[in-house]
């Protein structure tokens, strides 16, 4: 009996554990505007347009984020006003096919902690994203091709 009684009490410690493991990972969703000031980019002149859906390419556009358990969907704006762009991610580690400009890439997404980790590669290019969010705001740490970047996002 005793040992019964110490299994369900290691069993329920371990639920507990995994359901805050589980609730440390954030959710992106939502729409995102860039936060020149907190980017270090310098605001667009009054009455001209935010910069054009850039991602990983330096621009500023918003970001439409949809995430489910499985997939992180990313849609930016096309270039100089084209159709939006979405990508998705698989949550799981798992390989997922990228479009990068006009070559095809790979990108494996993967959670560190609280913080997803986006690794993206064609041909010898790789960059990589460190995606966090702290209350209102959505910070996007990335390296590779163009040098260290870092893009902070307003909710909203």
């Amino acid at each position: 009996m005793k040992r019964a009684r110490v299994g369900l009490i290691g069993a329920a410690i371990f639920a507990v554990a995994a359901v805050a493991f589980a609730q440390a990972k954030p959710d992106f969703s939502g729409t995102w505007t860039i936060d020149a000031e907190a980017s270090g980019m310098a605001a667009p002149p009054a009455g001209a347009p935010a910069g054009g859906g850039g991602g990983g390419r330096g621009g500023g556009g918003p970001l439409t984020v949809k995430q489910t358990a499985t997939e992180l969907t990313v849609e930016r704006g096309g270039r100089n006003g084209g159709a939006p762009v979405a990508t998705v991610y698989k949550l799981d580690g798992t390989p997922s096919t990228v479009q990068m400009g006009q070559n095809e890439g790979s990108a494996t997404a993967k959670w560190d902690g609280s913080k997803l980790v986006i690794t993206t590669k064609a041909g010898d290019n790789e960059t990589v994203q460190t995606w966090s969010v702290a209350g209102t705001a959505l910070t996007i740490e990335s390296t590779g091709g163009r040098g260290p970047q870092k893009r902070v996002y307003k909710k909203g």
